[in-house]
């Protein structure tokens, strides 16, 4: 049977949308000549295996006949449509109107009579135009309207049928877009389009409904067996790479699945459902499947919840600062690092990996930082005065534009040295190496700020960007520092960066520092700095002051490093 086989619609009364001859005998061809689509008049006058793929032979057996075939390709290959006219005696007379469409060959049968020019225009209109209101012009799926058509008709259903209604995303199709060019999204989307075709079997319909998002419709009644048998297939189709113009390219896919009745009997229920299994599918790490359950709905309401009390957050002072130390190769305090913290009234204290993305998408991560800023560079005022505070700047911050103006302006008005501040970023700001990216960072050394590239080595390290931007410090991500001192392979990489750092200027703290072995061995290896609960847990404001005094001279971890 065709991969694909949606339900074309027929309005009331049974009359056809190509005009009175054509009775809705409609269908869809790819460019092998394989059945895309056809309409429920076609094929309920034929009587086809179910199992097996239907050609064109199968259907019209007449166009096998090589001058026939040879009108068929020529139809396919130049674009110009035709009218073939098959069967003998009046009775049994069929006119074939044949036209290239996007993912083809499109036919449209009508009756026996002779028919004018006239008419056959008005055919070819009628099939172009309810081609072009039904299927999608990029990749020749049925589209959202058809979707939508499709879904009211087929809903609600009884107990013990079955349906599943899956939302496919494709992910990372968003740099091929920004570094290829839309043209190499363009073919992306329809060889995505053709492979979630070709996936299909009976009683199962694809349709793309808007950008890179594709929906399947599947009646089966083994459920949810089947939609998460056919879920499968799909991911494993698009783990297999795409090659655009010569480049290889990946691009994989998320799927949510939601069941009907049971996960809702009515479109905009199980849309619903399928939508917040698939944004658990893309929560749980993208390329994979999700079947909704109820509990998906919960953490996303807590989400949901969770991100209007964000908005809010900032003006009712739920927002604090601990600050862990820095201390150097001697495990002397050389200054602090300011970690954003939020204490939300009734659920407690939020991790920041929880809403510091949240804030970012929002577009909050600007206000919020600049509040950072500022209470960091004030509460770093009462400290000796060579103790430096590390900020931290989300990659949202960096690009907005006036960083390096309201930086300078902070430090003007809090009164704080431009040497004592030192400014995190991670290499995710890095990605795209622009001409404004390098300015901010030459801005801000011109400045006098100290620049730290954060989380070294874990995300998309390049020895380019050591040499083109001016870092200040590099920081070793405690990845790397766990398994000190007994792993040889990170005893190498760390060994490795603190010599290539060193060599062209820079310092490095190795975070995640947990026991006193590690800090023993990154001491002997020439570590600049260390940090870790070690050496402290990150402080509140009120008790910094308490540890300034008590480890200034001696330095954190010496008593437990002499016991």
């Amino acid at each position: 049977m065709p991969e694909n086989r949606a339900n074309w619609p027929q309005p009331a009364p049974q009359k056809s949308e190509f005009g009175s001859h054509a009775e809705g005998l409609f269908s869809l061809w790819g460019h092998d000549l394989g059945l895309i689509d056809w309409s429920e008049k076609l094929k309920e006058r034929l009587d086809l295996a179910d199992e097996a793929p239907v050609t064109l032979g199968d259907v019209y057996p007449d166009l096998a006949n090589p001058d026939l075939a040879a009108l068929v390709q020529l139809v396919v290959n130049t674009g110009k449509p035709r009218t073939i006219r098959l069967g003998a005696g009046e009775s049994e007379r069929r006119n074939l109107l044949l036209f290239q469409a996007r993912a083809g060959l499109a036919i449209v049968e009508f009756g026996g009579a002779d028919i004018d020019e006239t008419a056959k225009a008005q055919e070819l209109d009628r099939a172009l135009l309810l081609h072009q209101a039904t299927h999608d012009v990029l990749t020749g799926l049925p589209n959202r309207r058809q979707f939508s058509d499709k879904l009211g008709k087929v809903l609600p259903v009884r107990a013990k049928a079955g349906l599943a209604l899956m939302q496919i995303d494709l992910d990372d199709f968003k740099p091929v877009n920004d570094t290829l060019g839309h043209g190499a999204g363009d073919i992306v989307l329809k060889l995505a389009a053709e492979r979630i075709r070709k996936t299909l079997g009976k009683d199962e319909t694809a349709y793309r409904l808007a950008g890179d998002e594709f929906a399947v419709i599947q009646i089966a009644r083994e459920q949810p067996d089947e939609a998460e048998r056919l879920a499968e297939s799909l991911i494993a189709e698009f783990r297999k790479p795409f090659t655009v113009d010569g480049i290889t390219v990946f691009v994989g896919a998320s799927i949510g699945v939601a069941i009907a009745p049971r996960d809702g009997n009515e479109s905009e229920q199980l849309m619903k459902a399928a939508d917040v299994a698939l944004y658990a599918a893309k929560k749980d790490g993208r390329r994979r499947a999700r079947t909704f359950n109820p509990s998906m709905l919960q953490v996303l309401e807590q989400r949901e919840v969770l991100r209007r009390s964000l908005r809010v957050a900032l003006q009712h002072r739920e927002f604090f600062i601990e600050y862990q130390p820095l201390v150097d190769r001697s495990l002397a305090i050389a200054g602090f690092e300011a970690l954003l913290r939020w204490r939300h009234p009734i659920l407690g204290v939020i991790s920041p990996i929880a809403f510091i993305p949240m804030a970012e998408s929002d577009g909050l991560m600007s206000e919020i930082g600049q509040w950072v800023l500022e209470e960091a560079c004030r509460q770093a005022l009462s400290w000796p005065a060579h103790y430096t505070v590390a900020v931290n700047l989300s990659p949202a911050e960096f690009l907005t534009s006036g960083l390096t103006d309201r930086v300078s302006q902070t430090l003007d008005v809090v009164g704080l040295p431009s040497e004592r501040l030192e400014l995190e970023i991670t290499e995710t700001v890095l990605l795209e190496r622009t001409i404004n990216n390098l300015d901010t960072l030459n801005t801000l050394n011109v400045l006098g700020i100290q620049i730290s590239l954060d989380d070294f080595g874990t995300e998309y390290s390049s020895l380019s960007y050591l040499k083109n931007f001016p870092f200040d410090n590099i920081k070793i991500d405690k990845y790397f520092i766990n398994d000190l001192p007994d792993d040889q392979k990170s005893q190498t990489i760390v060994r490795f960066v603190i010599a290539m750092a060193h060599g062209l200027g820079m310092r490095v703290t190795a975070e995640g520092v947990e026991t006193a072995e590690q800090a023993a061995w990154l001491q002997a290896e020439g570590c600049d700095r260390l940090q870790g609960y070690f050496l402290s847990p990150p402080l509140g404001a009120d008790m910094v002051d308490e540890f300034i005094r008590k480890h200034a001279d001696t330095g954190p971890g010496n008593d437990r490093a002499k016991s």
